[in-house]
C-alpha cells in the first residue's frame, strides 16, 4: 500500500518518541493489569483518613448553632439558658429593643465591643429587623417553588430529552451543522468587515482623528474616530483570512473531526449506560462539598464559652474592687459570694481562642481545603479514567456492536478503582497543588492591591495569568494521561508522556478536532439552555396558557425564581451529556491515532477505524 501518510519522519519520532508498534494480541483495554503508583495511593488513603478524623474533632468541639443563631449574655442561645429574660429573648419587634436595662451602657472590664455591640441591639440599629425580611422573602420563594415545582421538574425533563436528542442527531447532522457554523463564521466575519471599512470610511470624511478626543474613560467616545474602526478592520480581516487558509489547508483534518464527531455519537448511542455515569459524579461531588462546607463550619465554631465576674454596678466601692479578669461558671455562680456587691453577675464574654484544639485551627482548615480540592479533582479523573475506558473498549471491538464487552461502563469503573487508584490520585495532586497556588496568588492580590506599585501589580498579573495558564493545560493532559491508563494500565507519568507524544505527533489533527468540538458542544449548550430558558420564561410569565387553567402565574410572587432554577438545571444537564460525549471525541481520537501508527489495513494488520474514516485517509482493508 505505500508509505502512510500518518508516519512520522526520523526526526519526529526522535522528539516526540517512537510510533506504537502492532501488537497481535491487543483489542482494546487490557485485562491483565497491576496497580499504579501505590505509594501515592498509601498517600491518598492516608489524606482520607486524616480528613475523617479532622471531621470528628470539628464535630466534637464545633457548634454550628454559633453561626446560625444569636446568644444571650450568659451564652446560651436566645430564648434559652441562665437569665434568658436579661437578654435572651431576640423579639423581632423594634419597639422592644428599648426594655434592655440602661445599667449596660458601661460595664467594667468588659470590651468595647461588646458594649457596642449591646448599644446597637437597644437602639435598634442591628440587621435584626432587616433579617426578618429576608425571611419574609425566603418564604414566598419557598411557597413559588411548592406551587411550580412540577413544572420545573418537566423543564428539566425537555432540557434532558432536548440534550440527548442532540447528542444523537449529531450522528446524522454533524457535517451539516460545522459546515453551517464555518459559513456562518465566514459569513459574519465578512459583514463585519464591510461594516468597518463603511465607519472608518464615514469618519474619515469627517476628519474625526483619535488625537482630537486625547485620553478619556468613556469608551464610546472612541467609537467616532477613524483608527478606532480601522484597528478593528484590521484585525477582523486577519481572523477571516486565518478562517480562510485553515479550510484550504486543513479541510481534511475538518472532515476527520466530523467523521470521529459522528463516530462518538455511534458509541453513546451504543452504552447508553454512560449517559448515567455523571449522575454518579454529581452525587459525589455533591458529597465532598457537603462535607468540606460542614467541616469548615464546625471548625470556625469550635471552643468553648468564657465567662467572667462583672459588677454591674459601678458607683459601689466593693463592686469596683471586683477584678473583672476573673472567670467564673455560670451554672455554679452566686451572687452571695461578693456580699459587698450584690449586683456581680456572671456574664458571657467570647468563646475560647486559645485552647489546645483553637491554637491548630488555622491549620485544619488549610488542610480541609487541601484535602477537599484532591478529593473532588481525584472523583472528576475516575469518571474521565471510566468513560475512556468504556469507549475504547468501543473502538477496538473489530465487529460494532458485536465484540463490545458487557457492561464496558462498570467494567471499566471497577478496574479504575482496583488498580489505579494512586495513578489518579497522582494527577489529581499535581492539579490541586497548581490549584492551590493559585489560591495564594488571589490571597496576595487581595490583601496588597492597596499597596502595590504598578510593576509589583504587572508581575503578579503574570503569574496569575501563567499558573492558569498551566492549570488548563494540566487538566488537558491529565484527561490524555487518564485515557491511556484506562486503555494500557501504566502508571501517571508514563501514560502523560506516551499521549503527549502521540498529540505532538498529531498536533494539526489535535488542534482541529479541539476546536470543531468545542465549536459544536458550544452550539449545543446554548441551544439547550437557550431554547429551555425561552420556553420557560414564557410559561412562568403567563404568556404560554394550558387548556384546563392547571397552573396559572399569577399565583406565583416572583416569577423569574422558576426561571432561573430551570435554566441553571438545563446547563448542569447539558454539561452533564456533553462532557460524555466529549470523553468518547477524545477517546475515540487517541484510539483512532494509534490505529493508524499500529496497523496498515493488510490481512495481519487491519485497521479498527471506521469505514467512513478509511475513506477520507484513502486506506481499505484488505
Amino acid at each position: 500500500m505505500g508509505k502512510r501518510q500518518s508516519k512520522a519522519s526520523p526526526e519526529e519520532c526522535a522528539e516526540h518518541g517512537e510510533p506504537r508498534q502492532f501488537d497481535p494480541n491487543f483489542n482494546g483495554p487490557i485485562s491483565k493489569r497491576g496497580c499504579t503508583d501505590i505509594i501515592c495511593c498509601i498517600l491518598f488513603i492516608l489524606v482520607i483518613l486524616g480528613y475523617l478524623a479532622v471531621g470528628i474533632l470539628a464535630w466534637l468541639y464545633g457548634d454550628p448553632r454559633h453561626a446560625l443563631y444569636p446568644k444571650n449574655s450568659t451564652g446560651s442561645f436566645c430564648g434559652t439558658g441562665l437569665n434568658k429574660d436579661l437578654l435572651g429573648r431576640c423579639l423581632p419587634d423594634a419597639t422592644k429593643l428599648g426594655e434592655i436595662p440602661n445599667w449596660f451602657d458601661n460595664i467594667p472590664g468588659l470590651p468595647s465591643s461588646v458594649n457596642d455591640t449591646l448599644e446597637q441591639i437597644r437602639n435598634g440599629t442591628g440587621e435584626l429587623v432587616s433579617g426578618f425580611n429576608a425571611k419574609d422573602i425566603g418564604i414566598r420563594i419557598f411557597e413559588d417553588f411548592a406551587s411550580a415545582w412540577p413544572w420545573i421538574l418537566l423543564g428539566l425533563l425537555i432540557a434532558m430529552v432536548t440534550s440527548l436528542l442532540f447528542l444523537l442527531l449529531l450522528r446524522f447532522l454533524a457535517p451539516v451543522m460545522v459546515w453551517v457554523l464555518i459559513v456562518g463564521l465566514l459569513g459574519a466575519g465578512a459583514y463585519g468587515i464591510w461594516h468597518c471599512y463603511w465607519e472608518y470610511d464615514n469618519y474619515k470624511k469627517k476628519s474625526a482623528y483619535i488625537s482630537n478626543v486625547g485620553f478619556s474613560t468613556d469608551f464610546s467616545v472612541y467609537l467616532e474616530v477613524q483608527e478606532t474602526w480601522l484597528a478593528f478592520l484590521i484585525i477582523i480581516s486577519i481572523g477571516e483570512a486565518i478562517l480562510l487558509l485553515i479550510l484550504i489547508f486543513l479541510r481534511k483534518r475538518i472532515l476527520i473531526a466530523i467523521a470521529l464527531i459522528q463516530e462518538a455519537s455511534r458509541a453513546v448511542s451504543h452504552m447508553m449506560s454512560a449517559l448515567v455515569y455523571p449522575v454518579i459524579t454529581f452525587i459525589m461531588l455533591i458529597i465532598c462539598v457537603a462535607y468540606w462546607a460542614a467541616t469548615a463550619l464546625y471548625l470556625a465554631t469550635s471552643g468553648a464559652p468564657i465567662y467572667k465576674v462583672v459588677a454591674l454596678n459601678s458607683t459601689n466601692e466593693e463592686c469596683k474592687k471586683i477584678d473583672a479578669s476573673e472567670t467564673c461558671d455560670p451554672l455554679n455562680f452566686t451572687s452571695s459570694s461578693y456580699p459587698g456587691c450584690p449586683s456581680a453577675s456572671c456574664i458571657f464574654i467570647k468563646y475560647n481562642e486559645e485552647g489546645q484544639f483553637q491554637q491548630f485551627l488555622f491549620h485544619l482548615q488549610i488542610y480541609n481545603v487541601i484535602a477537599f480540592l484532591w478529593c473532588v479533582n481525584f472523583v472528576i479523573a475516575l469518571g474521565q479514567c471510566t468513560l475512556a475506558g468504556a469507549f475504547a473498549s468501543y473502538y477496538w471491538a473489530f465487529h460494532k456492536p458485536a465484540d463490545i464487552p458487557m457492561f464496558p461502563v462498570c467494567g471499566s469503573f471497577l478496574r479504575a478503582l482496583r488498580y489505579h487508584v494512586g495513578s489518579l490520585a497522582f494527577g489529581a495532586l499535581i492539579l490541586t497543588l497548581i490549584q492551590i497556588i493559585r489560591m495564594i496568588l488571589e490571597y496576595i492580590d487581595h490583601k496588597t492591591s492597596a499597596a502595590q506599585n504598578r510593576c509589583a501589580r504587572f508581575l503578579l498579573c503574570c503569574l496569575k495569568c501563567c499558573f492558569w495558564c498551566l492549570e488548563k493545560f494540566i487538566k488537558f493532559l491529565n484527561r490524555n494521561a487518564y485515557i491511556m491508563i484506562a486503555i494500557y494500565g501504566k502508571n501517571f507519568c508514563v501514560s502523560a508522556k506516551n499521549a503527549f507524544s502521540l498529540l505532538m505527533r498529531n498536533i494539526l489533527r489535535v488542534v482541529v478536532l479541539d476546536k470543531v468540538t468545542d465549536l459544536l458542544l458550544f452550539f449545543g449548550k446554548l441551544l439547550v439552555v437557550g431554547g429551555v430558558g425561552v420556553l420557560s420564561f414564557f410559561f412562568f410569565s403567563g404568556r404560554i396558557l394550558l387548556p384546563n387553567r392547571t397552573f396559572q402565574s399569577e399565583t406565583l410572587n416572583y416569577y423569574w425564581m422558576p426561571i432561573i432554577t430551570v435554566m441553571f438545571g438545563s446547563y448542569l444537564i447539558a454539561h452533564g451529556f456533553f462532557s460524555v460525549y466529549n470523553m468518547a471525541v477524545d477517546t475515540l481520537f487517541l484510539c483512532f491515532l494509534e490505529d493508524l501508527e499500529r496497523n496498515d489495513g493488510s490481512v495481519q494488520k487491519p485497521y479498527f477505524m471506521s469505514k467512513k474514516l478509511m475513506k477520507i485517509l484513502n486506506k481499505k482493508n484488505k
